[in-house]
C-alpha cells in the first residue's frame, strides 16, 4: 500500500490521554490520522510533530469545538481535505464530571450531552458519505455506567446510554457499507483530580482483575474493531471484569 492509499482515521478529543494513545496505536497500523482537539493546542501540534517525524506527512490536527454545531460540522469538511478520504471515526471526546440532581443546570446538560451525544451523531450524519465509500468503521467511547448508574453523575450516565442506542441505531442504518461499534471503559486511568487511596482501593475492590487497565487496553481494542469485519453493533466492555457486578457471598 503506498502511503497516500493508506486509511484515515479521525479521533476526537486526542491530544492528550485515551485519544492519544489511540491515535498512536492507530499511527503504528499504518493509519494517516487526524487529531482534533479543543483547547490542547500544544499537546496536539506535538503529537502531530512527533507522528510526522516517525511518516512524514502521517498526522495533522483539528481545532473545533465540539459543542458549537457551525464548527461541529466545519471539522467533518475540514477532516475531508486533510487527506481526501475518511475511514474511521472515532469518537472520543467527552465531557465528565458529577452533576447532583439539587444542583444541576442546564450549561451541565447540554455540556454533557452535546460532547456525549451530540457531536458524534452529527459528525457521524456528516462524514457518512465518505465513510460509506471506504467501508469505513465507527467507533463510539460509551462507558460502562451507560447501563449501570454511578451516583451523583445522572446526566453523564443518561448521555453515554444515548450514545450506547445511537451505536446500536446506527449500525442498523449505515449497514452494510458502515459498521458501527462501542467500547466501554472501565477504570483505565485515575481521574485528574486526586483519589484519596481509600476511594483508589474501594474502585480496585469491585474489579475481578484487581487492576485498572491501561490507555493501551482501549487502543488495542479499537484496532481489534477496525480488523473485525463481521463485527457492528456491539458494546465491548473494557473494565477488568467490573461490569459483572460485586460477587454475591453464598
Amino acid at each position: 500500500m503506498s502511503h497516500s492509499d493508506a486509511p484515515v482515521a479521525l479521533v476526537t478529543g486526542s491530544a492528550k490521554r485515551l485519544g492519544k494513545q489511540i491515535v498512536c496505536q492507530l499511527h503504528h497500523a499504518g493509519y494517516r490520522v487526524i487529531i482534533h482537539y479543543h483547547q490542547s493546542h500544544t499537546a496536539a501540534n506535538e503529537l502531530a510533530a512527533s507522528l510526522n517525524q516517525q511518516r512524514p506527512d502521517s498526522a495533522t490536527t483539528l481545532q473545533a469545538d465540539l459543542l458549537n454545531y457551525d464548527e461541529l460540522t466545519q471539522l467533518a469538511s475540514n477532516a475531508l481535505s486533510c487527506f481526501n478520504r475518511l475511514d474511521v471515526l472515532v469518537n472520543n471526546a467527552s465531557s465528565f464530571y458529577p452533576t447532583p440532581l439539587a444542583s444541576a443546570t442546564i450549561e451541565n446538560w447540554n455540556d454533557l450531552f452535546g460532547s456525549n451525544v451530540k457531536a458524534p451523531y452529527f459528525l457521524a450524519q456528516a462524514l457518512a458519505p465518505t465513510l460509506s465509500m471506504h467501508k469505513g468503521c465507527i467507533i463510539n467511547m460509551v462507558d460502562i455506567h451507560a447501563t449501570q448508574p454511578l451516583q451523583d453523575h445522572s446526566i453523564y450516565c443518561m448521555a453515554k446510554a444515548a450514545l450506547l442506542m445511537m451505536t446500536k441505531s446506527l449500525a442498523r442504518e449505515l449497514a452494510p457499507t458502515i459498521r458501527v461499534n462501542g467500547i466501554a471503559p472501565g477504570a483505565i486511568l485515575w481521574p485528574s483530580q486526586q483519589l484519596a487511596d481509600a476511594d483508589k482501593a474501594e474502585i480496585l475492590q469491585q474489579i475481578p482483575l484487581q487492576r485498572i487497565g491501561t490507555p493501551d487496553d482501549i487502543a488495542n481494542t479499537v484496532l481489534f474493531l477496525l480488523q473485525s469485519p463481521y463485527i457492528s453493533g456491539q458494546i465491548i466492555a473494557v473494565d477488568g471484569g467490573r461490569s459483572l457486578g460485586t460477587a454475591q457471598k453464598a
